[in-house]
């Protein structure tokens, strides 16, 4: 029997990080920094900072303008379902063809394909949790009760807010903790107008500029945001937080990484004799080369429900479900924000004003349902985003006049208008599950996921109660023509998916505990949203 030791020494590390997004970068960032080892693995194709493809392209620069085609959809069709996905920044995401999985219930699996993944996509709005919603299992009787606090977590979201950048305004709302804020962005004069109103109409009802991670101030390395509102293409000044502008470039200046991207991770190796995880075996997406690497530690970092398929596809005699799943948790309690509801407004009386600028941000409206009284025919609570803008000279592109009254007519800006969307709490489901498919291959031959995940009663009954109370809102300002809509979206389609790998204080009943270390897998830690299985903030 011939063992190549100097390979496996070569293939071996103190830590392995599997997935490249925004938590798998912070996890090499602090691992590396405290003079370990680290091999993180991305499936995807390299994307070096600040060197993306289309970030400073013209519209006519691009191909087709920036839209889509037929092959394109066709390629994509389910990232295609997603607003997000579009002719400048196509290169990010997946190809649905070679990855395909199947939908018991429509499930709209938005993934990127590139090194720092959805952290090039993200919509960069970041807001803490309070223990109004640490609490809520416990207070409500649902699911288990979480291991941790807001005092446990407080220390690391300012730890956290000062390296990303966060701006934002303090409001002093107990259940929507203050954070260490850059300057806020300005608010235009009708979302001035519409906060003030709201003061006095509604004065539970909070109105404040997003805390969002782009940046208002410099923080090292990075230049402030320019205005633009081409984040989704990714950011050359390094303006908004993502893993390829700020966690990589950290983690390299220690000089303990070693990132290796078309890496498709097929399993986690684990050693029934030493009771732990050994390392991880991949796939060379370029060479289809089946790889070993090895390490002490593993962090599972490859999103919600791709770290489900890498544990249940984990199988060993100790673990015949999926590594750590004596518990039956694991590829469980999925849960997404559901959106599509909301209302719109006209705003007359400000013809005389403008404003500036591509503000790559709106308001926020946090969660005012049941905070302190609660409600009958629902659990949880929804926030709202969005703002007011005021059209362009774009307003005559369907005009067919011709001549001087066409011409003086677009020497003013169209009207101003105000909408906001909701995005509501979805309640753990055991039933809202992924499952492993052998019967349907991935173009590398590996089994694919089978989703089940549906929306039920509780997230129906929000969604009745909050097209209207932002209408009425609108109604309250004064604002006219004000049209509500409520149109539920499918679960993924807010890409906010969480909970396959749920924190608890019971191995028999999650998955991980306080620290995100696997109850059953020591040295396995998942501290990507697989976790968050216990409850979803809006």
């Amino acid at each position: 029997m011939n063992l190549n030791l100097k390979g496996q020494a070569e293939n071996t590390y103190d830590v392995i990080v599997i997935g490249s997004g925004i938590s798998g970068g912070w996890a090499a960032k602090e691992l590396c920094e405290s003079g370990l080892k680290v091999l993180m693995l991305e499936r995807g194709k390299n994307v070096e900072h600040p060197n993306y493809p289309t970030s400073t392209k013209d519209p006519w620069q691009l191909e087709n303008r920036g839209r889509l085609t037929v092959e394109d959809r066709a390629h994509c069709h389910i990232q295609a379902r997603h607003y997000s996905y579009g002719g400048d920044n196509k290169h990010f995401y997946i190809n649905d063809l070679e990855n395909p999985y199947t939908e018991t219930k429509r499930f709209d699996w938005i993934r990127g394909n590139v090194v720092g993944g959805r952290s090039l996509l993200w919509a960069r709005q970041c807001y803490r949790w309070s223990d109004l919603d640490f609490e809520a299992n416990k207070r409500e009787g649902i699911a288990v009760d979480w291991p941790i606090r807001y005092k446990d977590i407080a220390p690391w979201y300012e730890y956290v807010e000062k390296f990303v950048g966060i701006s934002g305004q303090k409001e002093g709302i107990p259940h929507l903790p203050d954070g260490n804020f850059l300057p806020p962005m300005e608010m235009n004069c009708v979302e001035q107008n519409f906060k003030n109103q709201m003061q006095h109409s509604f004065p539970d009802r909070n109105i404040t500029i997003g805390r969002t991670a782009n940046l208002t101030a410099p923080v090292k390395g990075r230049g402030v945001c320019q205005y633009r509102n081409l984040c989704h293409r990714g950011c050359p000044y390094g303006a908004y937080f993502s893993t390829n502008a700020s966690t990589l470039p950290a983690a390299f200046t220690t000089g303990n990484l070693t990132l290796r991207p078309n890496s498709l991770v097929n399993k986690i190796l684990y050693d029934e004799e030493k009771a732990r995880a050994i390392g991880v075996e991949l796939v060379d997406t370029e060479t289809n080369e089946v790889i070993e690497f090895y390490s002490r530690v593993i962090f599972l970092n490859a999103s919600t429900l791709a770290s489900a398929y890498i544990l249940l596809n984990s199988t060993s005699n100790r673990f015949p479900n999926g590594l750590g799943n004596g518990s039956d948790q694991v590829g469980r309690n999925i849960m997404d924000h559901h959106k599509g509801v909301g209302a719109n407004a006209d705003v007359a009386g400000f013809e005389d004003k403008y404003f500036y600028g591509r503000r790559p941000n709106g308001l926020y409206i946090p969660r005012f349902r049941n905070v302190t009284d609660q409600r009958k025919d629902y659990l949880r609570g929804f926030g709202y985003q969005g703002g007011a803008s005021r059209g362009g000279w774009g307003k005559g592109t369907n005009d067919y006049r011709i001549g001087a009254e066409l011409k003086e007519d677009l020497q003013s800006p169209a009207g101003w208008s105000i909408g906001f969307s909701g995005f509501g709490e979805c309640l753990p489901y055991e039933e809202n599950r992924v499952t492993i498919n052998t019967d349907l291959k991935d173009k590398w031959g590996r089994p694919t996921l089978t989703t089940n995940v549906e929306y039920r009663e509780n997230e129906k009954a929000m969604q009745l109660d909050m097209a209207p109370a932002i209408a009425e809102m609108l109604e309250a300002a004064g604002y006219k023509n004000v049209k509500p809509y409520a149109n539920i979206s499918f679960p993924g389609n807010t890409n906010h998916e969480m909970g396959s790998a749920r924190m608890g204080r019971d191995a028999k009943t999650s998955v991980l505990n306080g620290f995100n270390q696997m109850h059953e897998v020591k040295n396995v830690f998942i501290t990507d949203g697989s976790f968050y299985g216990l409850f979803f903030l809006c």
